[in-house]
């Protein structure tokens, strides 16, 4: 029985009530009690931390030629060839709504800045676990001549804070205005969301690629320096009228 009465105790390591019950001096249970509570502070610390994906590496740019085993994009930078491996995954969007926004969704948030510095959400982009820290981060998308500035940011959605509604089960409830903060490595967006705002989950599906399609590839680096990837996503279609 005392073997089984300390057990209990020792599955219990945040409670202060776990520490022995023979009589301590106050600066060792003090002492014991602070351990205990710093502990506990850091667990919570490692969960928060792990709100943040690990950027994976990728390439985004409009299809300038596709044979099915390679293709060509033209980047910023000039045109990237790819290999592609076996078994390839592709992707595309399909209609979604804000109740599949959770603390652990990885998304993507277009928006625009407001005369008063508030960033606005227009179009929420939700990524499926095998993209989590695709394009990772936060980058002015202004074309030339914006009077305007949009911003295209990709992260970890680590404190979803609803106004005027209710939290079930953490999800956003859908239809609810909300403001989402995303979260990357080098540091987070607070993002205002409408209830209207658009949102669209990226899921895999059977997709041929034409030229001018906008694709984000996650991509391996060989020892050869050739770039090879296994996963295509269709983020821009070339006959979209969307090109924002």
């Amino acid at each position: 029985m005392i073997t089984k009465e300390k057990e209990m105790e020792i599955s219990k390591p945040c409670r202060a009530e776990s520490a022995p019950q023979e009589p301590k001096s106050a600066p060792r249970l003090t002492q014991r009690l602070g351990l205990t509570f710093l502990a506990c502070a850091l667990a919570v610390g490692a969960t928060e931390a792990q709100q943040v994906a690990t950027p994976i590496a990728g390439v985004i740019g409009k299809v300038q030629s596709f044979t099915g085993s390679s293709f060509d994009l033209q980047t910023p930078s000039g045109v990237v060839h790819v290999d592609v491996k076996q078994p390839l995954t592709t992707y595309r969007q399909i209609p979604s709504d804000l109740s599949h926004v959770t603390p652990a969704s990885y998304v993507g948030v277009a928006s625009t800045e407001q005369g008063d510095g508030k960033e606005v959400a227009k179009r929420i982009i939700i990524f499926p676990a095998e993209l989590s820290g695709a394009a990772e981060g936060s980058v002015l998308t202004d074309p030339p001549g914006a009077t305007t500035h949009s911003r295209m940011t990709n992260g970890s959605v680590s404190r979803p804070a609803v106004s005027h509604s209710r939290m079930t089960n953490g999800t956003i409830q859908k239809g609810s205005r909300t403001s989402l903060v995303v979260q990357y490595q080098d540091g987070s967006k607070k993002i205002s969301v409408p209830a209207n705002v658009h949102v669209m989950e990226v899921v895999p599906a059977q997709v041929t690629f034409a030229v001018g399609d906008m694709v984000y590839a996650a991509t391996e680096k060989l020892s050869n320096g050739t770039l090879v990837t296994d996963k295509i996503f269709l983020f821009i279609p070339a006959a979209s009228s969307d090109t924002k």
